[in-house]
C-alpha cells in the first residue's frame, strides 16, 4: 500500500508539471497568433500593389501581342500590294499568292472591327482587290487568247483509231464503213488532243477561281466561251466543216452533196469523239470550283459548232427522198447511232439539253426518212416504167440496180435491224429485213414481168425473164440474202428459171421440128423403095420431102439469124440452153435425113436442100445467145 502511494503520488506531480508546460505553450502560440494578424495586415497593401503591377504587365503583353499581330498583317498587305502593283506578266503565281493574302488580310479586318484602323485597312485592301480583279480578267483573257489555238487537221488525225485516218486504205473516203470496220470503230480507242497545254492549265483553272470568289462568274464565263468558242469554230473550219443553210444544201447536185455526207459522217466522229470531248474535259479542268459554270461555258462554248453539224444532217434528212439517198441515210443514221451516249454523257446538265435533244431529233428524223425512202424503193421497183428495154432479151438495168441496192442492204443489217426495230417494235431477229426484201424481190419480178410483155416474140420473151430471174437466184445464192429468203425462195425461182427455158424451146423450135416430122409425108406400109414416079414403097414424095427441107433451111436460118443476136450473158446457162435446144434439135434432124434423104440425093443440086450435117448444125447451135448477128 505504501508502495502504491509513492507511486500515487509521482503521478500527480507529473500531471502537475504536464499541465504547467501546456499553459506555457497555450500562452506562447495565443503571443504568436496575435502577431501573426499584424502582420498580415502590414502586408495586405503591399500583395494589392503586386497584384496590379502583374496586371498591368499581362495588359501590356497581350497589347504588344496584338500590335504585333496588326503589324504583321500591314506588312503583308504592303508585300501584297507591291506584287499586285507589278501585275500578273512576270510572276503570274506570285500574282495569285498575293490575292489570296489581301482575301486573307480582308477577312482578318473584317472579324476584328474593334481596331481603330480596321476600317481605313480594310478600304485600302478593297481597293487593291479590285484592281488585282481586273488585272486577273485581262490576265485570264490574255492567257487564254494566247493558249487557245484552232487544232491543225493532221493532229486531229492522228488521234483517231487507224482504220479511221484519211491516209489508212481500209477507210474509203466519203463512203461506206463496212461493218467489220464499224464494229472496230466502236470499240475502237479515242485520244482527245490537249487543247492547251498541260502546264497552262492550272493557272487557268487558278485565276477562274478567284475570279468566282470574287462574283464574276459573269464575266469570267464570257471570256473563257468566246476564247473557246471562237478555237473550236475554227477548228472546225480547218477540218472542212462549212456553214450551209438547208436550202443550200438541198439545191445541191447529188454528186456534190454525196461527197459532203461522207465527209460530214467523218467531221462528226472527229467533232464528238475528239473536239467536244476535249472541250468538256478542258471545262472540267478549268472550273473544277463549279459544276454550274462547267455546263453553262461548255454549252456556250459548243452550241453553234453542234447547230452547224446537225444543220447539215437535217437538211439532208428533210430533202427530197430518193432511192440513192438510203444509203447515206443509214450511214447518217448509223453515226448518231453511235455517237448519241457520247453526246448524252458530253452534253450533260440542264445548259445542254436542248444540244441533247437536237442531236436526239436528228437521229430520230433520219430514222424516219430512211423508213420512208425504204417504201419508196419497193413503190419505184414495182412501178418503173422504163422502156429502153434491150432487144437481145439479156438482163434489164433494173434488174442489176435492185439486186446491188439489195446487196449493200445486206451491209446494214444490224442497222436496219436496230432501225425496224424503233418503228415496229420488232424483235430484233431479222423478219422484217427478211419480209422487206421478199417484197422487193417479187414488186421486181412484177415488174420484170410486166417488162417482158413489150417483147414481140414470145420465146424472147421468155429469154428475157430466164435471164433476169437467173440473174436474181444466182445473186442471191452468192450474198447473204441466201440465208435470210432461205432455201425454199431459191428452189422456187430456180423453178421459174427452167420454166421459162422449157416454154422457150416449145415455142421458138416447134415449128421447126414440125418440118422434121414425118406426119404427112408417109401412108402406111411399103418397102421404102424409090418409084418411077420419084415417090418410095412408103409413099412418100420427093417433091413434098424437098419442101419439108426447104421449110427447114428457112425456119432454121431465120431463128438462127434472130438467136444469134438474142444473150444469155451467164455462161453457165448459155452452155445448159444450147445443149437443151441440141438434145431436141439434132435426134430429129439427123433421123429425118436417114430417113427421107435418099430421097434427095439421087435428085438434082441435093445440096440445094441438105445444106447442112448434123455435125454443122451443131457448130451453129453453138453460136446462139452471143449478142451478135450472123448468117446460118
Amino acid at each position: 500500500m505504501e508502495s502504491l502511494a509513492q507511486r500515487a503520488a509521482l503521478l500527480r506531480e507529473s500531471l502537475q508539471k504536464s499541465q504547467q508546460v501546456t499553459d506555457a505553450v497555450v500562452s506562447i502560440l495565443g503571443s504568436f497568433d496575435s502577431r501573426l494578424t499584424a502582420l498580415d495586415s502590414a502586408m495586405r497593401p503591399i500583395q494589392v500593389r503586386t497584384h496590379a503591377v502583374r496586371t498591368a504587365h499581362e495588359n501590356i503583353d497581350r497589347t504588344l501581342r496584338s500590335a504585333d499581330v496588326i503589324l504583321t498583317q500591314f506588312d503583308r498587305t504592303r508585300e501584297a500590294e507591291r506584287e499586285i502593283q507589278k501585275g500578273p506578266h512576270e510572276n503570274l503565281q506570285g500574282f495569285l499568292d498575293a490575292v489570296d493574302r489581301l482575301r486573307s488580310i480582308e477577312r482578318f479586318f473584317s472579324s476584328n472591327r474593334s481596331y481603330r484602323s480596321s476600317d481605313g485597312v480594310l478600304n485600302h485592301v478593297n481597293a487593291l482587290l479590285s484592281k488585282a480583279l481586273v488585272k486577273m480578267e485581262g490576265e485570264f483573257q490574255n492567257q487564254l487568247s494566247q493558249r487557245s489555238k484552232p487544232m491543225e487537221p493532221d493532229r486531229l488525225f492522228d488521234c483517231l483509231p487507224s482504220t479511221l485516218r484519211p491516209s489508212s486504205e481500209s477507210q474509203p473516203e466519203g463512203g461506206k464503213n463496212p461493218s467489220e470496220n464499224h464494229q472496230n470503230s466502236e470499240a475502237a480507242v479515242y485520244s482527245p488532243p490537249a487543247l492547251i497545254e498541260p502546264k497552262f492549265v492550272p493557272l487557268l483553272s487558278k485565276l477562274a477561281q478567284q475570279l468566282v470568289q470574287a462574283g464574276c462568274q459573269q464575266q469570267c464565263s464570257e471570256i473563257y466561251s468566246e476564247a473557246r468558242s471562237s478555237a473550236l469554230e475554227s477548228s472546225l473550219k480547218n477540218l472542212g466543216v462549212e456553214k450551209l443553210s438547208k436550202d443550200e444544201v438541198q439545191k445541191m447536185p447529188w454528186e456534190i452533196l454525196e461527197s459532203k455526207i461522207g465527209n460530214w459522217i467523218h467531221f462528226m466522229r472527229i467533232a464528238v469523239k475528239l473536239l467536244f470531248a476535249g472541250e468538256r474535259q478542258l471545262c472540267d479542268q478549268v472550273f473544277e470550283c463549279s459544276q454550274s459554270l462547267r455546263d453553262k461555258c461548255f454549252a456556250a462554248i459548243t452550241k453553234n459548232s453542234l447547230a452547224t453539224l446537225l444543220s447539215f444532217g437535217e437538211a439532208i434528212a428533210m430533202s427530197k427522198r430518193s432511192p440513192e439517198k438510203l444509203f447515206v441515210l443509214l450511214d447518217m443514221y448509223e453515226i448518231m447511232c453511235e455517237l448519241q451516249t457520247e453526246i448524252d454523257t458530253i452534253f450533260v446538265g440542264e445548259a445542254c439539253s436542248q444540244m441533247r435533244d437536237y442531236a436526239l431529233s436528228l437521229t430520230k428524223c433520219l430514222a424516219q426518212t430512211a423508213q420512208k425512202t425504204f417504201s419508196d424503193f419497193e413503190e419505184a421497183v414495182e412501178k418503173d416504167a422504163t422502156k429502153n428495154i434491150h432487144t437481145d432479151g439479156t438482163v434489164h438495168p433494173l434488174t442489176s440496180y435492185v439486186i446491188n441496192y439489195v446487196k449493200f442492204l445486206f451491209d446494214y443489217q444490224s442497222t436496219l435491224k436496230q432501225l425496224f426495230q424503233e418503228f415496229k417494235k420488232e424483235d430484233g431477229t431479222g423478219s422484217e429485213l427478211a419480209a422487206v426484201t421478199m417484197k422487193i424481190m417479187q414488186a421486181l419480178q412484177n415488174n420484170l414481168e410486166a417488162k417482158a410483155k413489150q417483147y414481140k416474140d414470145p420465146a424472147l420473151m421468155h429469154i428475157f425473164l430466164m435471164n433476169n430471174i437467173h440473174y436474181i437466184v444466182k445473186s442471191v445464192r452468192r450474198s447473204e440474202a441466201k440465208d435470210l429468203l432461205g432455201d425454199d425462195w431459191i428452189q422456187r425461182h430456180r423453178r421459174i428459171v427452167q420454166q421459162n427455158a422449157n416454154q422457150y424451146r416449145r415455142i421458138a423450135w416447134s415449128k421447126v421440128l414440125q418440118c422434121l416430122s414425118g406426119q404427112g409425108l408417109t401412108s402406111s406400109g411399103g418397102s421404102g423403095q424409090v418409084g418411077s414416079d420419084g415417090g418410095n414403097s412408103s409413099g412418100a414424095s420427093r417433091a413434098a420431102v424437098k419442101e419439108r427441107f426447104r421449110s427447114f433451111n428457112v425456119l432454121f436460118e431465120e431463128i438462127y439469124q434472130k438467136q444469134c443476136g438474142w444473150s444469155v450473158p451467164d455462161t453457165e446457162l448459155r452452155e445448159s440452153l444450147r445443149l437443151a435446144v441440141a438434145e431436141i434439135l439434132l435426134p430429129a434432124y439427123r433421123s429425118f435425113i436417114k430417113r427421107f434423104g435418099p430421097l434427095i440425093e439421087n435428085s438434082k443440086a441435093p445440096g440445094k436442100y441438105v445444106k447442112h450435117t448434123p455435125e454443122q448444125l451443131e457448130l451453129l447451135l453453138g453460136n446462139l445467145f452471143e449478142g451478135k448477128q450472123e448468117r446460118a
